[in-house]
């Protein structure tokens, strides 16, 4: 994956041809762009880490995962990696391709727009923690957003071309690879639930139970499972796409692009703990471990590190950040639609989904993944 800082905003606009080729570097250039600049990842760090550990207070201080405002903070944390890296990029680091001085790029506007999105965010949450009840109504005009936000950024990519986005670190990647990988990762995680119903780690769920009393009965049952399928693997992760971008661009287009200077096995690596250590305010709570403050951390930091593996692998091929993006919100919408409707794990910790079993799981594909000279090239 390139670098954000590969290529200048200033060689990039609207009439930018697709390839852009770099003005010569001087050796001691090239070697500070192949070293990780220390400083910045510190500072993306902190503030990444402060303004999502905020958010992590404010919903503890409101009652923690049981208060209604938690289905607006959960996602109004997902936003900000992104909201760290655009801010740092944009108004503090000046050889950043999305500082406001040299970027004219179509990027910009997307960049605009997502500063705006976070903002609403940020007015849902205040209300919904002063008024709970109208979380959901709330919940339902953020989706407005995001589906706005879309449209928005299909326009600017076709009147900015491919590289407007690129250059910017935003690059959409290949739809093969995120139809491919797609794929595989549901399959994964159907194989996944079928070893759970082999081995009784889990109990097979009534779908029938699942869906409003007369729903059933007017639709048939496999039309219904189909339905359900569909909104799970297409609907649910395209409209929760710029949410998951919200990690994404901070996490595998800023940090990665870093920390990948370090070896592209050992950045990774490390990308994936500090991924996992981002999410402990919640797992303290009861996020995705409930009743394992100890263990639950220890369990998200390894499912982090070998998902940050398969994300990074993804990008690789890709070479783009948005195939990250889909992947997660697909991760996300698939993991949860398998261990909730079809076998649910009597011990989340004990079964495979994202407990001891499948992290054991998970390393052995991570392990064949590493064998692709692809982890070996130098960026």
């Amino acid at each position: 994956m390139k670098r954000l800082n590969f290529i200048s905003s200033a060689q990039l606009d609207s009439s930018t041809p697709e390839r852009v080729i770099p003005e010569p570097m001087s050796v001691p250039e090239l070697a500070a762009r192949r070293a990780v600049n220390w400083p910045h990842v510190w500072a993306y760090i902190g503030l990444s880490f402060g303004l999502a550990w905020l958010v992590d207070l404010v919903l503890y201080l409101n009652g923690g995962l049981t208060h209604p405002s938690a289905t607006l903070m959960l996602p109004f944390q997902m936003l900000m990696p992104a909201l760290a890296a655009m801010l740092l990029g944009m108004f503090f680091f000046k050889e950043s391709p999305i500082y406001y001085k040299t970027n004219r790029t179509a990027s910009r506007w997307f960049i605009y727009y997502y500063y705006l999105m976070t903002f609403a965010y940020l007015v849902a949450v205040v209300v919904g923690s002063i008024q709970p009840a109208l979380s959901t109504t709330l919940n339902g005009y953020l989706l407005i957003f995001s589906v706005i936000g879309l449209l928005l950024l299909g326009v600017l990519r076709w009147r900015g071309g491919p590289q407007s986005f690129a250059g910017a670190g935003m690059a959409f990647g290949k739809i093969r690879i995120w139809l491919l990988y797609g794929l595989a990762m549901v399959l994964f995680y159907g194989l996944e639930t079928l070893l759970n119903y082999v081995f009784k780690f889990g109990t097979l769920v009534d779908a029938t139970k699942l869906y409003p009393a007369g729903t059933t009965a007017s639709i048939p049952p496999m039309a219904l499972l189909a339905s359900t399928i569909f909104s799970v693997i297409i609907v649910g992760p395209i409209l929760g796409l710029i949410i998951t971008f919200g990690e994404e661009y901070g996490w595998r287009g800023y940090l990665q692009s870093e920390l990948v200077h370090l070896g592209r096995v050992r950045g990774v690596g490390l990308l994936g703990i500090i991924w996992g250590v981002w999410h402990w305010p919640i797992i303290w709570m009861g996020y995705n471990y409930p009743g394992q403050p100890v263990l639950g951390p220890l369990l998200m930091t390894g499912y982090t590190v070998v998902l940050s593996y398969f994300l990074a692998y993804a990008v690789f091929k890709s070479k783009g950040v948005w195939t990250a993006a889909y992947l997660h919100a697909l991760n996300n919408q698939a993991l949860s639609f398998f261990l909730v409707a079809v076998v649910t794990p009597v011990s989340i910790v004990m079964s495979f989904g994202m407990g001891i079993p499948a992290l054991v799981l998970c390393a052995l594909v991570v392990l064949l993944l590493l064998r692709d000279p692809i982890w070996k090239e130098t960026d």
